[in-house]
């Protein structure tokens, strides 16, 4: 059985992979979105990362769309309380921005879409610095306490905005962030090491990075001369023009074959070997694509490896 961890100072406790939502209702439809859902949670999985705006960006959809499959998978299995659920706020084009009415009239309509009469980890998609800090802790304090939000959580959010946060909600006794959800992996480290990591280390958050894969790169199947069937394939190929980006799959193929692991696997595995994070965050379209991201809760690098990857993405 593999361990859960403790998410930052929260009484969440979660499986080290967290499952990306973005493609429910997407590129995964209700039945494949459900397949992957029963398959994740059949291994033990309990995490659940999705945001009130995917996926707007598709051709026909307005945002809400994950939620809602969410919402339905739920209500098919009967499992709310054996799930961790996080959703965000911020991007739906229905509720921009994180003004205090907005905030609370945005957590409304997600816990509609999800079905749900409360949200274990929310946060706030991207930070908006014209709003005071004082105005977006207050709204999300008091969703904490009409229990309609278990933990409150930032993502895309900068040190300095953090860190007025967490003294703001200290100094008024209010709801305070658990959790940071930072852009991070291995051809992205400058997006949270540094100022931010260190601050979460300092202040006990815990760190759920997306884009773990980065797109699919650190899947290892973008190759020179290869050519991938993926709608973020061209985001995901071009981290093989650079020396960084070919070193760092060079070192991946290396460690995974000791491991006889995916190149995946790995790719997580040294993220979460990483200070501060709890578990970072991959999406399946299909349940075949899930095995590999599920491996990083049972693979532990050793010392020599995690150097040896770091090395190679410097």
């Amino acid at each position: 059985m593999t361990s859960l961890r403790t998410l930052g100072s929260s009484d969440l406790q979660v499986f080290p992979l967290a499952l990306g939502g973005n493609v429910f209702g997407w590129t995964a439809g209700l039945d494949q979105s459900f397949a992957v859902l029963d398959a994740y949670t059949a291994a033990g999985g309990n995490f659940v990362d999705t945001a009130d705006v995917y996926s707007a960006w598709g051709e026909g959809l307005s945002g809400g769309e994950s939620e809602t499959v969410l919402g339905k998978w739920l209500a098919a299995r009967g499992n709310r309380d054996g799930v961790v659920l996080a959703t965000k706020v911020g991007q739906h084009p229905e509720y921009p921005g994180l003004s205090a009415a907005n905030i609370k009239a945005a957590a409304d309509a997600s816990l509609r879409r999800l079905g749900t009469d409360h949200i274990d980890l929310y946060y706030t998609h991207y930070d908006k610095p014209e709003v005071p800090v004082e105005e977006i802790i207050g709204a999300l304090d008091e969703l904490v306490r009409a229990g309609k939000v278990r933990h409150i959580a930032a993502s895309n959010i900068s040190a300095e905005r953090l860190e007025a946060s967490l003294d703001f909600s200290e100094r008024e006794g209010l709801a305070r962030y658990v959790a940071l959800q930072p852009h991070y992996n291995l051809v992205s480290r400058d997006t949270y090491e540094g100022e931010l990591q260190d601050l979460a280390a300092r202040t006990g958050l815990a760190a759920v990075p997306y884009y773990a894969l980065a797109a699919g790169f650190l899947t290892g199947k973008y190759r020179p001369g290869t050519a991938v069937d993926s709608v973020r394939a061209g985001g995901a190929a071009k981290h093989l023009e650079s020396e960084r980006g070919r070193q760092v799959l060079a070192a991946l193929d290396e460690v995974a074959g000791a491991h006889d692991a995916p190149v995946a696997t790995v790719a997580l595995a040294w993220l979460a070997a990483q200070p501060t994070v709890a578990a970072p965050i991959a999406s399946a379209r299909t349940v075949e694509q899930l095995p590999a991201l599920l491996g990083v809760a049972e693979l532990s690098l050793t010392e020599d490896e995690v150097a040896r990857l770091t090395r190679a993405s410097a």
